[in-house]
């Protein structure tokens, strides 16, 4: 069965490998010359290419962020630069032998469906290499093109930008803060680059004003006791109590915990839904504390030289303002009729799958939004995308997948409102669970508790590492088991550099325990 994959970044190495592991025969296209796509850093700016600056390091640690069946080595930093989170990946490709399978410089022009589609589920694929085309016919396609190629600039909802004199730019084309030397910086938009952006812009500039109309919960990489974030956000245990207790109190506890950092309503951060997908940075508190970044409500109006905010009457005076106000879902090379997008999203089961094809032989990789590493994520997806294109794994009727979709939908805008790009967001933990279910790649707490209780502990209570997923079903991993038990071994050796005469250690186990007590004082209160 051949198979094409669009793409050679995350989605892309996993989708390729996965292939390999089912028997299938990948040819994977990416119009660049190396592997990594978002994480290949460029000087330049590439068309129809993710673009990022020298200075971003990854929100997710390493642990949490690795491939299932291929741990980071144990001396690279927690939290990694982009130029070490390239090296992995071209590592992994390397490991696996997957760039004899890549066709570099290669652009994927249209993907269309093959005339009997109907009874093969073939796609006609054309692609381009130097001006010459190129037409395929491939038994599947695996998308994985990601979504930050497009940048979403909606000026229009910026009355008075047609008059604003000064300099103005999507955060895709940064690159570096030199532009911003004593300037005074409007940053639109609180994600994670807005943040970055404006914190570097702080350090050059005159002055930096960031604009948020929603607010949002600022998380810290260094979490608990000095830990990595979702090392201790992310365990079995503790998504049981998010998703056990009542969703207000779930809501509550959560954003109880954000808290503990700083008072985000005294800063001007506090969101204006109790449900915000946080933002990850360690400097912005201490910026805004010290004066070198300001908060300020969402922009009303530009005027030649300045801005006027919502319940904020005098002007601003501004020189450059960076939008940051995210990417379009876009994929060129594929027919609307194939997958349509509204408002930012596409109707696909379990984000995976178009619900309206007759044969299940394409695929959309990564887009998914959650809070937590995308890589283990993708890695799932492929892994079941592989066996779903093999016959093994079999998807519901079309009516059944149709209607998941739009509840899901349903229920996701009761929660988030409709401009939190709610469509995308899941649970982690629980969304990968429910995949690796399909393939019966779950592991079972209960089952290892009676076979090997150390290792069933370890699972429940610490971090889901992606080792978890290589335990059982197809793919198991035999070096899986060890992988896990020491994922604290290689997340301690970059930063336990000097010896201590102390011999006092706080273990991490001791953050489920606490996280038992918050347990239980939450169903005593919450049933008061």
């Amino acid at each position: 069965m051949r198979v094409a994959v669009v793409g050679a970044g995350v989605s892309g190495l996993t989708a390729t490998k996965c292939c390999l592991d089912e028997g299938l025969e990948p040819t994977c296209f990416e119009q660049s010359q190396d592997v990594g796509g978002l994480w290949r850093y460029t000087e330049h700016i590439e068309a129809g290419r993710p673009s990022l600056y020298p200075s971003v390091i990854s929100n997710t640690s390493k642990e949490m962020s690795a491939f299932s069946d291929f741990p980071y080595p144990e001396d690279f930093p927690v939290f990694l630069p982009n130029a070490q989170f390239l090296n992995y990946l071209q590592r992994y490709a390397d490991h696996f032998s997957l760039r004899k399978h890549i066709k570099f410089g290669t652009t994927v022009v249209s993907i269309r469906k093959h005339p009997d589609f109907a009874t093969t589920g073939q796609w006609d694929v054309v692609t381009e290499v130097e001006g010459k085309q190129t037409f395929h016919v491939f038994d599947a396609v695996m998308v994985c093109s990601g979504n930050f190629s497009e940048p979403y600039l909606p000026l229009h909802c910026f009355p008075g930008i047609e008059r604003f004199q000064g300099q103005y730019f999507h955060s895709r084309q940064y690159k570096h803060p030199d532009i911003f030397q004593g300037k005074r910086v409007l940053v639109v938009g609180m994600g994670n680059s807005g943040v970055d952006i404006a914190v570097e812009a702080s350090r050059v500039a005159a002055k930096v004003t960031v604009s948020t109309s929603r607010g949002a919960w600022v998380f810290s990489r260094v979490f608990d006791h000095g830990y990595p974030w979702d090392m201790v956000f992310n365990t079995r245990l503790m998504s049981l109590i998010r998703n056990s207790l009542p969703r207000p109190l779930s809501w509550w506890l959560i954003n109880y915990r954000v808290n503990q950092w700083f008072n985000h309503k005294n800063y001007g951060l506090e969101p204006d839904c109790l449900v915000r997908e946080p933002v990850l940075n360690d400097d912005l508190p201490s910026y805004i504390l010290t004066g070198r970044i300001t908060i300020k409500p969402g922009v009303k109006e530009f005027k030649d030289n300045s801005v006027v905010f919502h319940n904020c009457p005098e002007e601003e005076p501004i020189d450059i303002v960076v939008f940051c106000t995210g990417y379009n879902v876009s994929f060129p090379f594929l027919e609307e009729a194939i997958i349509k997008v509204e408002n930012k999203h596409a109707s696909l089961y379990k984000y995976v799958f178009p619900t309206h094809l007759q044969r299940p032989t394409l695929a959309i990789l990564g887009l998914i939004k959650t809070l937590g590493a995308m890589m283990p994520v993708t890695e799932v997806q492929a892994r079941w995308v592989t066996r779903v294109f093999k016959g093994l794994c079999r998807l519901p009727p079309q009516s059944l997948m149709e209607k998941e979709v739009n509840e899901k939908k349903k229920n996701q805008v009761r929660r988030f409102g409709l401009s939190f790009d709610e469509v995308l967001k899941t649970e982690w933990l629980v969304y990968m669970d429910e995949l690796a279910s399909f393939i019966g790649a779950k592991p079972s707490v209960l089952g290892l508790l009676c076979r090997d209780p150390q290792l069933a502990l370890t699972i429940f209570f610490g971090p889901c590492t992606p080792y978890q997923y290589r335990l059982e079903g197809p793919g198991r991993w035999e070096g899986a088991r060890q992988a896990i038990l020491t994922q604290w071994d290689r997340t301690l050796k970059p930063t336990r550099t000097r010896v201590s005469t102390s011999s006092y250690s706080l273990c991490p186990s001791l953050l489920t325990v606490v996280g038992v007590l918050l347990l239980l004082a939450a169903l005593f209160f919450g049933f008061q």
